[in-house]
């Protein structure tokens, strides 16, 4: 069952795509989690975060305020996402028969839930641990739905760049936050295998989502359950041999079975441990996705796309070449803390275009610094290739700076073959930069066979040392 790239002939592996590589016919047992993307600071996934938000406190506030009707039609377009190709089988679609019977499970869920109740829970991630019926393949389903409207942008945005054919199909509900409904619309979608096909950023998706109610249980619930035990001289607590006091694990759980009832009452008398619980995952978070090919597989990948740099030649013949193989390269090199890759994006009213535009996602490195520290602003990052047999100049620093605003960013890098004199290069890069049009720096050939030795050395850690030293050619004091 060929993915993606292989039924669109990209020529492309699932570490050079920014969305995940999913077969074209069937499902892959992944599924977008709303916490990781509430973790991210880029641009799609605010937008997303809010939407998401919006249309959880909507439900929760309808509920408590006894408008169960509102409620259910706001639970009412809860059908299987099929378009992602996400989840265990979704298969062929289901139709709306199947949205109402969920939606009505849904609704009782939350409706009969003493978190919601209560207005404890916050998020729609938290439902996973304290609301019955409610799981993280339901709640992938809904964030989908909920989000459809964003993902279906993404994907022609993706579509625009990497040349996959699309059509106007039927787009499938989506909320509206405006209107507080569900709406639906036309939209032109990639098809295949007879359905429309929604692309879905790798930042979001996950094989376990992060909000685990077992894992919350295990860990945390029952870890503090013993230790308050052992505090309180309970009956739970036993005297070994060696005169060491131990509470057992089997003793706890048979005491506090792990229900999301209990899970819940547990929560509102301890907050402080539910809150030890998010900021663990904030942290795991915060180390980055979790990678869709295996370091062998990058080391790979790292060698063969090296190879494809080398065997293309300078000059306009093969423009088309390096460019699209350098759209592959800065997803590779620079994801996830560059992410959301757009060709071309027209700027002022369609009179200029840039290469590539990639929207920054750090939270740490130089891509953040640069931001935070250095006060440049960066929201964006613009790309130019230029498949030149002879040395980039002023024209392409000018063109490339011209092409800066504080609101999409004041930092580019400029992809080329070689230099001649790259060290006159640096020196109109550190005069653009003097003048406030921009920082920019040279990547060529050498600089990125560079990073990619890093890779295939397994030494991606100094990554962005090395790319923090490109910086600091130019922004030298």
């Amino acid at each position: 069952m060929p993915r993606v790239s292989k039924f669109y002939r990209l020529g492309k592996s699932q570490a050079e795509l920014d969305f995940v590589d999913v077969p074209v016919g069937g499902d892959m047992p992944l599924f977008i989690d709303p916490f990781a993307i509430s973790q991210r600071v880029d641009r799609l996934s605010e937008k997303c975060q809010r939407l998401i938000a919006t249309f959880f406190q909507n439900v929760v506030d309808s509920i408590r305020s006894g408008r169960e009707r509102e409620a259910k039609q706001l639970l009412l377009n809860l059908r299987e996402p099929n378009e992602t190709r996400f989840g265990y089988s979704s298969g062929v679609p289901q139709g709306a028969g199947i949205g109402r019977y969920q939606a009505q499970q849904l609704f009782e869920a939350l409706r009969e839930s003493s978190a919601v109740k209560t207005g404890f829970i916050s998020s729609l991630e938290e439902s996973e641990l304290m609301i019955d019926g409610i799981s993280y393949d339901k709640i992938s389903d809904l964030t989908t739905n909920v989000i459809r409207m964003l993902l279906a942008e993404y994907t022609k945005q993706q579509c625009l760049l990497l040349g996959i054919p699309t059509q106007e199909v039927a787009l499938a509900p989506h909320f509206s936050p405006d209107a507080n409904r569900w709406v639906s619309q036309y939209f032109d979608l990639p098809v295949a295998g007879g359905r429309p096909l929604l692309l879905v950023p790798k930042a979001f998706a996950r094989y376990d989502p992060a909000y685990n109610h077992h894992t919350y249980y295990r860990r945390f619930v029952v870890d503090y359950l013993r230790t308050e035990a052992l505090d309180a001289d309970s009956s739970l607590v036993h005297t070994l041999k060696n005169g060491r006091r131990v509470v057992y694990v089997k003793d706890v759980q048979a005491t506090f079975p792990c229900t999301k009832e209990n899970l819940f009452q547990f929560s509102r008398q301890h907050p402080e441990v539910l809150g030890e619980y998010r900021d663990e995952l904030t942290k795991l978070e915060q180390k980055g996705p979790t990678a869709l090919v295996t370091p062998k597989d990058e080391r790979l990948i790292a060698k063969t796309i090296a190879t494809a740099l080398r065997s293309i030649p300078p000059g306009g013949d093969s423009a088309s070449e390096y460019h699209s193989l350098m759209i592959g390269v800065v997803e590779f090199l620079f994801f996830p803390k560059l992410l959301h890759p757009a060709k071309e994006r027209e700027i002022h009213e369609g009179r200029k275009r840039i290469d590539i535009s990639m929207e920054n996602g750090a939270r740490a490195g130089i891509f953040y610094r640069l931001h935070q520290i250095r006060k440049l602003p960066c929201a964006f990052v613009a790309f130019e290739c230029k498949n030149y047999s002879r040395d980039v100049a002023n024209p392409e620093l000018d063109q490339l700076a011209g092409r800066f605003s504080v609101n999409r960013g004041k930092f580019g890098i400029l992809c080329c073959r070689s230099f001649r004199d790259r060290k006159l290069f640096l020196k109109r890069c550190r005069d653009t930069l003097k003048d406030d049009r921009g920082l920019i720096i040279p990547l060529d050939d050498k600089r990125v066979l560079g990073l990619l030795g890093l890779i295939v050395k397994g030494e991606q850690r100094f990554l962005d040392n090395r790319i923090t030293e490109f910086v600091d050619e130019v922004w030298c004091d």
